[in-house]
């Protein structure tokens, strides 16, 4: 029987998460041992009847796909970054009552600086991709200076998210993602927030172009590294970043909500890299 502190990962599919893996090796560091994270496989329509089973010892909530508008949607308070994005990674039990807020606007922020991307002397960035981790990386770049942002999408980029740059004061462009190759190589910044798979396009186009470039490029995949795109963008001569340091980063922020401890991001760093490399070999 569980008694201590709760917290846990939701979303579907979440068995691939390696947010237990942070968390826990943040609780191991902190000397927390009555505390445990957990997973568990929730959809949207799912989560108003997750919350309300919950007792008075859950603390915190990490959401992934599908559930980061749902959790906004359903939070009693929300901070500015959540309501700004539309989205909540994370939602923390405070009383009676569940806070949202959005720390992959952080994990997007640091994971780059790490890099030494500084987009606020770039002049533009790109994106590929509007949904809500676009919405979060759009965050990042606001909170940066970036002004000129270049979506590269399938369709169209959504409503919402072209809300969001316009309110940032940010001007907006559109390359379809069979001709965003060159955008890629030629961005002094990229992030890229489709979904595994959604970028091979794109990669098979820098390698048919044999397109170079100086740039770094964030890919927020973490599972199957390195991805595809990752693989040839780093072949281009881009500086890659893995989607596992905006994953740490972001992580260790929703820590600091959860616990009110600083959160021992070295710890959570060699546990999230060298969990990515066992799966990798």
């Amino acid at each position: 029987m569980l008694s201590g502190p709760r917290a846990a990962v939701l979303g579907q599919p979440v068995a691939h998460s390696l947010s237990p893996t942070l968390h826990q090796a943040a609780y191991d560091a902190l000397g927390l041992t009555d505390w445990t994270f957990e997973r568990h496989e929730v959809g949207a329509a799912d989560l108003p009847r997750f919350l309300a089973s919950l007792d008075k010892r859950w603390r915190g909530l990490a959401l992934t796909m599908p559930l980061k508008e749902a959790a906004l949607a359903l939070a009693d308070v929300a901070t500015d970054t959540a309501v700004r994005t539309g989205a909540a990674n994370t939602l923390i039990r405070q009383g009676d009552s569940w806070h949202a807020d959005n720390t992959d606007v952080w994990g997007i922020r640091a994971a780059l600086h790490d890099a030494g991307a500084r987009p606020e002397g770039t002049g533009w960035a790109l994106v590929l991709g509007s949904g809500a981790t676009a919405r979060s990386a759009l965050a990042a770049f606001s909170a940066l200076g970036v002004r000129d942002v270049v979506f590269g999408v399938r369709d169209r980029v959504r409503p919402e998210t072209l809300r969001q740059a316009e309110a940032a004061g940010m001007r907006t462009s559109v390359l379809a993602l069979d001709d965003v190759a060159r955008a890629v190589a030629d961005a002094p910044v990229t992030v890229s927030t489709l979904p595994p798979g959604g970028a091979d396009g794109v990669a098979a186009a820098l390698e048919d172009q044999r397109l170079a470039g100086t740039g770094v490029l964030l890919d927020v995949v973490y599972a199957g590294w390195p991805t595809p795109l990752a693989a040839e963008a780093g072949r281009a001569g881009l500086n890659v970043v893995p989607g596992i340091e905006m994953l740490i980063h972001q992580a260790a922020a929703q820590v600091r909500s959860m616990t009110g401890r600083d959160a021992p991001l070295a710890a959570m760093q060699a546990a999230g890299r060298s969990t990515q490399r066992t799966r990798r070999a």
